[in-house]
């Protein structure tokens, strides 16, 4: 019996220490491409709500694929609501070897878009992201997600 309830309080301190870590999370989604291939047209658009302005917020794209991607590098178009940028990151280093986390054949990549950033109003927001290469169907993407995270909170 003993041994039960130590094990139930491991468990129960384990998940709080888990959801204690990501508490500064304030919105995270992805988008599937279920076919591996992102279509040049295709935009995937994360619709979120701006709650406080006061604190600073960091912005993650997630770019997940597989190794059929053929490029060391990704270009993206990104429309944060006034404000359109073309970022350039790197999915591979120099000898081809993939950057990321490996997980059952998908290689995710965060990419920091925005450090230290405080929005300009409250109310509805949409952050979209378009391919930038100059293939039509990229292959190899299957994911594209964004988290949006308080700055300073762990």
């Amino acid at each position: 019996m003993r041994v039960k309830l130590i094990g139930y309080w491991l468990l129960v301190i384990g998940c709080l220490s888990l959801t204690a870590c990501h508490n500064n999370i304030e919105y995270s989604r992805f988008h599937s491409i279920p076919s591996g291939e992102w279509a040049v047209d295709s935009v995937m658009e994360f619709p979120f709500k701006v709650v406080h302005t006061e604190p600073a917020y960091s912005m993650i794209i997630y770019v997940r694929h597989t190794e059929r991607y053929p490029y060391q590098n990704m270009w993206l178009f990104v429309d944060n609501g006034p404000r359109r940028d073309t970022i350039e990151f790197y999915l591979a280093d120099d000898r081809g070897q993939w950057l990321g986390d490996h997980h059952n054949g998908f290689i995710e990549m965060p990419v920091l878009l925005e450090e230290n950033y405080h929005f300009p109003d409250t109310g509805n927001c949409t952050v979209r992201i378009q391919h930038a290469m100059r293939d039509s169907l990229l292959r190899g993407i299957t994911d594209i997600g964004l988290e949006i995270q308080r700055d300073g909170e762990k």
